[in-house]
């Protein structure tokens, strides 16, 4: 498998992203990640939502490693990585961070499988994806 280059997606922190301290609450780093990663197939010609249904799949987070090192704040502009860093016969793991500038914000290996939408188990990658990951960037 040919590990993609990172993908990046830019973000902006509003006002709802925060917490009560005035930093982005710890679980929105996460839908920054599943924005980066629906934006990273839209980028590959897979939009997400098409994708799935043509195929009968759809990727659902198995495993999530996180890091937090530093916070950020409102109206920070942020960068989302996506990289695929490893991948199996129905599971991607994809490496991700949060960035400011050049400092990680955060770090994290979610791995997603690829399941069949009719019987909820895993199945094989479509190959239009499998496809991409094979093609050097």
């Amino acid at each position: 498998m040919t590990a993609t280059r990172p993908f990046s997606f830019p973000v902006r922190v509003y006002y709802e992203d925060t917490d009560a301290a005035g930093v982005v609450y710890y679980a929105n780093y996460l839908k920054f990640m599943e924005r980066a990663r629906t934006e990273w197939l839209a980028a590959l010609g897979l939009p997400l939502a098409r994708f799935e249904r043509e195929h009968g799949v759809a990727f659902v987070v198995q495993r999530c490693e996180i890091d937090f090192k530093a916070p950020a704040r409102l109206n920070d502009a942020l960068t989302v990585t996506v990289e695929v860093v490893d991948r199996g016969a129905a599971r991607l793991v994809m490496r991700q961070h949060v960035l400011r500038g050049d400092a990680v914000l955060t770090a994290a290996c979610v791995t997603l499988a690829c399941i069949d939408t009719t019987r909820w188990r895993p199945t094989r990658i479509p190959e239009p994806l499998t496809q991409r990951l094979e093609t050097p960037a």
